[in-house]
């Protein structure tokens, strides 16, 4: 009996221990009933932005930083999180790998030219948008293709995943569509002559058509043939945390810090910043 009185008292000994550890766990901040969890891992330095690595003037992978407008926005909603911009950690995502590294938990925001749409806002929370796009067709200086209505037979190049592929292949199934994983992947792929053309939305075509490399290469077809409207995404269950990004976002146009962010980078283009309709910043649950 001695003996049985003594394993029982060590098993509540390791129980007590267990539990002691699991509550010292620092790692994950905790949150109070009706806030976002996003404002404490702000607080915390621990906020995870996916974002594009390869979209010059949107998201763009320099070394070890990222630059672009989507990066500024990025900075703007850590910041009024509470948190501090420069803690900000920055992932890689692909268009396909979107929704999932939001559903897994490997980011906790997606600022990565993400188009909103029926299909993913059954998967995730889409705050915003903060811009609205429209998908084109950027060609060879030289082509004759004037507008989606000359792409039968054609070799069009977009990302797998993304929504301009998906209009493509709905809308215009004579087109030969060749799917990377990246736009940079199509944007070589057209300048070694492999493809047509390359399909997204105008703002990133005009970006890559800028680069010093395509100087006098490439011309935007300029004949838009969609809306593109680009969200913030965040887990589904979180609509504290998309309410909040709405009232960040609303705020920046009030403080000038939405236009400065455009300023500073996709303005260098010489496209002026839009003016952001906040009156549109309703895809928030109720």
């Amino acid at each position: 009996m001695r003996i049985k009185r003594l394993a029982a008292i060590a098993a509540v000994a390791v129980l007590a221990f267990g539990a002691a550890a699991c509550g010292s766990d620092s790692d994950t901040p905790s949150t109070p009933s009706g806030e976002s969890p996003l404002v404490a891992k702000a607080k915390a330095g621990q906020l995870k932005f996916g974002v594009k690595a390869d979209q010059p003037g949107l998201g763009l992978q320099a070394g070890s930083a990222y630059e672009g407008f989507d990066i500024e926005i990025a900075k703007i909603i850590a910041k009024g999180l509470g948190g501090d911009a420069a803690k900000n950690t920055y992932v890689t995502t692909v268009s396909a790998n979107r929704e999932p590294f939001i559903q897994t938990g490997q980011v906790d925001i997606v600022v990565a030219t993400y188009t909103i749409n029926d299909d993913r806002k059954k998967k995730v929370n889409f705050a915003g948008p903060y811009f609205t796009a429209g998908q084109d067709l950027l060609v060879p200086t030289a082509s004759t293709i004037t507008g989606p209505e000359g792409l039968d037979g054609k070799k069009v190049c977009s990302v797998t995943g993304s929504t301009p592929a998906k209009r493509i292949k709905e809308k215009y199934p004579k087109v030969q569509l060749q799917e990377f994983d990246a736009y940079s992947k199509c944007i070589e792929a057209l300048n070694t002559g492999t493809v047509d053309a390359v399909t997204t939305d105008d703002i990133i075509l005009a970006g890559y058509a800028a680069q010093s490399q395509y100087a006098g290469k490439f011309k935007l077809v300029g004949k838009p043939f969609s809306s593109e409207p680009y969200g913030i995404g965040l887990k589904l269950e979180d609509k504290a945390g998309c309410t909040k990004i709405n009232e960040i976002l609303k705020a920046s146009v009030t403080s000038g810090e939405y236009k400065a962010a455009w300023d500073a980078t996709l303005g260098k283009s010489g496209t002026p910043a839009p003016t952001l309709d906040v009156s549109k910043l309703t895809n928030c649950p109720a």
